[in-house]
């Protein structure tokens, strides 16, 4: 067993309930697509990293993905909770550092989750921030169970607000490269991977509304 755990929260693909925001211009065949291709850069960049993986789904465990890894599924009220719950999970099985991605960056390579448990060896936390002002890595060398409650989810005030919080009780972090993830149209526009991809836009051109 390795110290290390690197945690992905994956939505199971179904219409209508992932990328809902994307999904207004691109209609809801549009954004699966999108974010089918979003889960296979996730599960690629986590491949051939070291550490111990732990797939956590939406709803239901899809054995289709991430071939050996172990999967179960989220539990809890809202995101901060699902989140906690996995740490806490992590934690208890005696992983030293425990990192949590999501699946909507098209950007994330094996060197920004490399760079957090990297950084964990000397901080108490490490935060990869999106551009939206939310994070999408947080990684902790114990548990500080406050970092997940009572907090504005998917609000521009997300990370400034837990930032400001590990410095009033004095826990040492460390922040990565910002990135952009993928929630509207104008987001998918914006990025490389719609930018580089003429299949792709090619695709969502037909479902456009």
């Amino acid at each position: 067993m390795s110290k290390e755990l690197i945690i992905v929260f994956v939505k199971n693909i179904e219409a209508g309930k992932v990328k809902t925001r994307l999904a207004k211009t691109i209609g809801d065949k549009g954004a699966c697509d999108i974010y089918n291709e979003l889960v296979n850069i996730t599960e690629n960049a986590t491949k051939n990293l070291s550490a111990d993986k732990r797939i956590y789904f939406s709803n239901t465990v899809d054995n289709s993905r991430w071939n050996k890894a172990y999967k179960t599924t989220q539990q809890g009220q809202d995101l901060g909770e699902r989140m906690k719950n996995a740490f806490i999970d992590g934690f208890d099985d005696n992983y030293r550092r425990v990192i949590l991605i999501g699946t909507d960056l098209p950007d994330i390579k094996p060197k920004h989750i490399e760079k957090a448990f990297k950084a964990l060896k000397t901080k108490d936390a490490v935060f990869g921030p999106s551009e939206d002002g939310g994070y999408y890595l947080i990684g902790l060398s114990k548990m500080h169970q406050f970092i997940f409650d009572d907090k504005p989810w998917s609000q521009p005030s997300l990370l400034e607000e837990t930032l400001k919080q590990l410095e009033n009780k004095n826990i040492s972090y460390k922040t990565l490269k910002t990135l952009n993830d993928i929630d509207t149209f104008e987001d998918l526009q914006a990025s490389e991977f719609y930018k580089s991809n003429i299949e792709l836009q090619e695709k969502i051109k037909q479902f456009q509304n």
